[in-house]
């Protein structure tokens, strides 16, 4: 199954794709929480992981429908590090078809590579199987440099491990830096922003949640404060297209509301980043510093 699918639209699917897109504003980057892949397998009377695999297959089509609309990034929750407390049986049955759909991304990065799409995986790599580090890493190398989608995967990822990850960086290349190190002010809400996973992303517009769950556990937690939430009863591998576009109607009548509120969290980033010297020499060299030691970590991992 290819990371991105060949959708077939029907006439009116084409016509309710265009048509949002011509009368109001599409989101730039939606975060999905795809929930309930385990109760589709109870429901359906499968195995946990082909319950697991079916979600995939349905992302490939989620995928499709974000690049045909125009919406610039994707972000999924796709294994917390909570998951770890699951069964072996279940969490090495999650490897493996991690194992299997990286591998199969790494054979398809032609197509990858014609569509635009930028795989970046946020999360604590390093809590992965060795085998699956090497994958992840060498898959983020290889389309480092498309821009016409961006998808984030968020594999052993918790917003908690995250910030500490963030704090941790800060103090790990202060201590090891050449240049001048950071001051006591520059220490702040919003240089630890900039070393969050998502450092190089918008916060999502949109949070879509399947399988009637209203809250977030522990998922970006950080970025959300201004994202319209949107959640459906529907199980992640049963949704269609009309379900995505419902959402998509939702965001449209829920963003103007959000505006005011967004515009004025971009001030206080601003007004924030003036006042600590954010834009200085030294901070930027420790940002850029920060960027180079986690690429080189990339190409340590896919060399193993």
């Amino acid at each position: 199954m290819s990371w991105i699918s060949d959708y077939r639209y029907t006439c009116l699917q084409k016509w309710a794709l265009q048509t949002l897109q011509l009368t109001g504003r599409i989101p730039n980057h939606i975060a999905f929480v795809m929930d309930g892949n385990r109760r589709f397998a109870r429901s359906k009377q499968l195995d946990k992981i082909e319950g697991h695999s079916r979600g995939f297959s349905k992302l490939a089509d989620v995928l499709r429908w974000c690049v045909d609309l125009g919406i610039k990034e994707v972000t999924t929750f796709a294994f917390s590090i909570e998951n770890f407390k699951r069964s072996n049986e279940e969490v090495e049955g999650l490897f493996n078809l991690a194992r299997e759909k990286f591998a199969k991304l790494l054979e398809e990065t032609n197509r990858l590579n014609e569509h635009g799409i930028r795989i970046r995986v946020i999360g604590n790599i390093l809590l992965l199987p060795e085998d699956l580090q090497r994958h992840i890493a060498t898959a983020m190398l290889r389309t480092e440099h498309n821009d016409k989608l961006f998808l984030n995967v968020a594999f052993a990822y918790t917003s908690r491990d995250e910030m500490t990850q963030a704090v941790e960086s800060v103090l790990k290349n202060d201590e090891s830096a050449d240049d001048e190190p950071l001051h006591p002010s520059d220490i702040n809400e919003r240089l630890l922003e900039e070393c969050l996973y998502t450092r190089h992303s918008p916060p999502p517009d949109m949070v879509f949640r399947t399988s009637g769950e209203t809250r977030l556990s522990d998922f970006m937690m950080w970025q959300l404060s201004s994202s319209v939430l949107y959640f459906t009863d529907v199980l992640w591998p049963q949704i269609t297209i009309w379900n995505f576009l419902a959402s998509i109607v939702a965001y449209q009548c829920d963003r103007c509301r959000m505006e005011r509120f967004k515009r004025g969290e971009r001030l206080h980033s601003a007004q924030l980043a003036k006042a600590s010297e954010f834009y200085s020499l030294r901070v930027q060299k420790f940002l850029h510093r920060l960027d180079a030691n986690r690429r080189k970590l990339l190409i340590a991992l896919a060399s193993n």
